[in-house]
């Protein structure tokens, strides 16, 4: 048994490596530099060239881009026509903005439980969790799996609610040969640098529905439109004129942005290619590891993952999550832990959630751990990654 390098062993690697990392290559930087001494580096045509080039990509009719993929789901639950009184239903084990957004907009979120071999927001709970105050379901394609589409789209329709889909992990996966972004009523990104794609922060919402479209445009731009047909003026002053006809907010995306996510949006499949080869070699290493649980994923998710998470079998372990995810580290392979859930959060407990919501979600929480899971992986690299788990799972392991 190799002795662990956290107690004085020798590291399998020299060098640290992290959980993931941003892919940006010499073309993304042309890009990038010929935006910024062009004439537009805000409020340009390199916003319009993202957001058509992503409607196609997805199949969806119109995508709006934004500043991050939180200010998203803002304007989503903006155009959902979310407010005071109204129940928003969505997952604990997700980051904080996919419950925040209904804050935002003085609603309250709602937890459903998870899946426990998925992880993904369970249908089943959310049916329990419907109330005539419920207006909305956000759900998230956590690590890049697609939540079951099908499922809850009939939920959505049986109770009129408006399906947000957090696809913040997934672009780039298909659900039943569909896009992810075809699909909900409205579906929300993240291109920040650990995302699949990056635009250093970024976002955007995608849609089919033209109402929602216009709605999403006004949100993201301070509720201003320089559209005569929709200005309450009769007598336009001249072209300088605009109007303000909703509260709206600044979550623009500059064009040198837009730049650098054209430039990555091309790069997609070749990355999507890569995340499944390292996710397809982690699956056969760790597949018969005694200690170690691999998600599942649903027949109907192509998935492109965003994070490999191994969940610890505790039961099988002498050592707490702590001292493994201490001891990955000591063998320079740095992990990170997807999520704390969200109503744990000092926040959430003044609002009067407590812990026990979702047992499922908590109990996936307690042993789950993400390790590196990026295109710039070499295979040698994915050894190490293999070899550490496998060599700390082995000293732990109770047998």
């Amino acid at each position: 048994m190799e002795l662990l390098a956290i107690h004085g062993g020798t590291p399998v690697r020299t060098n640290k490596i992290y959980y993931g990392r941003q892919c940006i290559e010499d073309d993304d930087v042309r890009a990038v530099a010929e935006t910024l001494v062009g004439p537009y580096i805000t409020c340009g045509p390199k916003v319009r060239e993202l957001e058509l080039k992503l409607a196609h990509f997805t199949g969806a009719k119109y995508a709006v881009v934004v500043s991050n993929g939180t200010a998203a789901l803002h304007c989503a639950c903006i155009a959902a026509g979310i407010g005071p009184g109204d129940e928003v239903i969505t997952t604990p084990l997700t980051f904080a903005a996919s419950a925040n957004c209904a804050l935002y907009c003085g609603a309250k979120p709602v937890f459903a439980d998870v899946d426990p071999e998925t992880y993904n927001i369970d249908p089943q709970s959310i049916r329990t969790r419907i109330t005539e105050r419920t207006k909305a379901i956000v759900a998230v394609d956590f690590t890049g799996q697609s939540v079951k589409n099908d499922e809850i789209r009939k939920i959505c329709d049986d109770y009129g609610l408006v399906f947000i889909e957090d696809a913040a992990h997934a672009i780039g996966t298909t659900y039943k040969g569909k896009e992810v972004g075809s699909l909900a009523d409205m579906t929300c990104f993240s291109f920040h640098p650990v995302k699949t794609i990056t635009s250093g922060e970024g976002g955007a919402i995608t849609t089919n529905d033209p109402d929602l479209y216009n709605k999403l445009v006004l949100a993201h731009t301070h509720g201003i439109t320089h559209e005569e047909q929709e200005m309450e003026e009769t007598e336009i002053e001249g072209p300088w004129y605009y109007e303000q006809i909703s509260l709206g907010y600044n979550y623009r995306l500059t064009d040198f942005q837009a730049a650098l996510l054209i430039s990555q949006l091309n790069k997609l499949e070749r990355f999507k290619q890569r995340r499944k080869e390292i996710v397809e070699t982690y699956n056969e290493a760790f597949k018969d590891l005694d200690g170690i649980i691999l998600q599942k994923e649903i027949a109907e998710s192509d998935t492109c993952r965003h994070l490999y998470i191994i969940q610890l079998d505790l039961d099988k372990l002498t050592c707490t999550r702590r001292e493994f995810f201490d001891a990955m580290s000591a063998e320079n392979v740095q992990c990170q832990i997807h999520y704390i859930p969200v109503y744990w959060f000092p926040h959430y407990k003044r609002l009067g959630y407590t812990k026990g919501l979702c047992p499922i979600a908590e109990n996936i929480y307690n042993g789950i751990m993400s390790i590196p899971l990026y295109p710039l992986l070499s295979d040698s690299d994915v050894e190490d990654v293999i070899h550490a788990v496998k060599k700390i799972a082995t000293y732990y392991s109770k047998k």
